[in-house]
Formats: structure tokens, C-alpha cells, sequence
């Protein structure tokens, strides 16, 4: 395995200011304990036949902007990130293909809008699992993959590439807290107190939410990744008493600025 190339790959990372980066061999995707549910037609060999390793990127979503949500802030803070995780890729796909190791990027979103989504639920390939494949977290009950940096806040990219990396090790540590703050407040009361993936988000719910959103020019939504108290990034902007979100009279300072920001920039 070429552990040189990773090296070069985890120097251009911090470069380019990309704070996370893990790589999976594509073998973890045939292990059933590991890729449970996952169906064959969505492995990355399934995909890309001669894929060897992915390598998978994450950006933080900042928490301070996410908690104005619903709000334009966040939506062009989303946007950003995805445009981003898009850019990045794909550089570094180029630079993997011209080292000698043909590699392509995978879209950050790989459907066509909120409709896409209803007529069929899924996309091509899940970068969330890809990431747990690449050690970078596990799954909360939000169905979202928690990190020990940025908890749920996080958005990632993939790259499929012929090289043969090493893979990191996986995350063992369970991150999520149990805490049910997701759960009690989304708004579309899409998730369950189950843990990951016996139950799983109502997608339905969740769709009809965003598409209301979506007409507002609010969304996405982000509530259930606001509120979870995994995370570096937590302490970072001081933000560590849930009371913050599920109590309406509490830091005033706070709660003044976020309605101020939700009142503008939406239909």
C-alpha cells in the first residue's frame, strides 16, 4: 500500500485547509458488520469498477451561523460548504490522476432538487457512510455521522481513486450521547428515539419540511444537527448549555440575533 501517496494527500489537505480527511479500502464495503444495510449497487466498486481506495473530506458547518436556521445565513453557508466539498475534490482528483493514479470525485449532492428526492429517496453513492468506512465518526440517532471534532456539523465529499492507500482506522468510540435532543426538536417530528439504523428518519416528513423551506428560500433545515452536544466545536464558540435551544427565555442576547437574522432574506 502506498503510504507515501497518503502522506502527500493529508499535506495537500492542510493546505488547502480541509480539516478532515480519512481514506477507506474498498473491501470495507464487503464486509456485511461493517456495511450493514448498505445494497451492493451503491459500493464504490459498483460504481466505479476500478476504484481501489476512497478517500473522503470534511468541512465544518459553523455553529454560530447554523444556529440562526431556518435563515438565508445558513442556506449561503451550505451552499458555500457543498461548492467547496465539490472544488476539492475534484483538485484532488486531478492531482491523483497526474501522480499516475486515475481518480474521479463524486458530487457532493448527487440528485436533482427536492423533487428528485421525493420520486426516489436515495442518491448514487452515501458519503456519510463512506465516511464511517474512512473512520471519520459514527451515526446518532439523527442518522447524521457524528465527528469528535464538529459532532453531526459537518459535510463531506468523496473521491474514488485506482491507488491503493491504507485505510484509517475505524472510529470506535460511540459518540452519540443519547440525549434525544434531535428527537425532541425537529420540527417535522421525522426521527425516532431508536438508535442507528433500527429507526431511521421519516423521509417523507423531512422532504415536506424542506420543500416548505425550500419555497421560503430557507432552507435546508439543520435543527437536528444545531442541537447535538457532540463536539469540539461546541466549546470552541462556547456553546455548551442545551438550555440554549430549548429554552425560549434563556440567553435573551442570543435569541435577539437569531430572530433579527430569520426576519430577513426569505419569501
Amino acid at each position: 500500500m502506498n503510504g507515501d501517496l497518503k502522506r502527500v494527500l493529508e499535506e495537500q489537505c492542510r493546505q488547502m485547509g480541509i480539516p478532515l480527511m480519512g481514506i477507506a479500502g474498498v473491501d470495507r464495503w464487503e464486509d456485511t458488520t461493517l456495511a450493514a444495510g448498505i445494497p451492493p449497487e451503491f459500493y464504490p466498486q459498483s460504481i466505479y469498477p476500478d476504484v481501489r481506495s476512497v478517500i473522503v473530506i470534511g468541512l465544518p458547518v459553523q455553529l454560530p451561523v447554523l444556529e440562526t436556521s431556518p435563515s438565508i445565513w445558513y442556506r449561503e453557508l451550505y451552499n458555500t460548504v457543498n461548492l467547496l466539498l465539490d472544488q476539492y475534490t475534484y483538485r484532488l482528483s486531478l492531482f491523483l490522476t497526474e501522480q499516475g493514479f486515475p481518480s474521479v470525485s463524486v458530487p457532493r449532492d448527487g440528485y436533482g432538487g427536492l423533487e428528485a428526492l421525493k420520486k426516489n429517496p436515495v442518491t448514487f453513492f452515501s458519503h456519510r457512510h463512506a465516511a464511517y468506512l474512512a473512520g471519520l465518526g459514527t451515526f446518532g440517532i439523527n442518522n447524521m455521522l457524528l465527528t469528535s471534532q464538529y459532532g453531526p456539523r459537518v459535510r463531506f465529499g468523496s473521491i474514488f481513486t485506482e491507488a491503493d492507500l491504507p485505510s484509517n482506522p475505524l472510529l470506535n468510540d460511540e459518540l452519540c450521547t443519547g440525549c434525544l435532543q434531535c428527537v425532541r426538536c425537529c420540527p417535522a417530528h421525522a426521527l425516532g428515539e431508536g438508535g442507528y439504523p433500527e429507526v431511521l428518519t421519516d423521509k417523507e416528513a423531512c422532504l415536506l419540511y424542506s420543500a416548505e423551506l425550500n419555497r421560503q428560500g430557507i432552507s435546508p433545515c439543520g435543527i437536528c444537527i444545531r442541537v447535538c452536544p457532540v463536539g469540539e466545536d461546541r466549546s470552541r464558540f462556547h456553546r455548551k448549555d442545551p438550555s440554549l435551544y430549548e429554552d425560549p427565555t434563556a440567553h435573551e442576547a442570543y435569541q435577539r440575533a437569531w430572530k433579527h437574522v430569520r426576519n430577513y432574506g426569505h419569501r
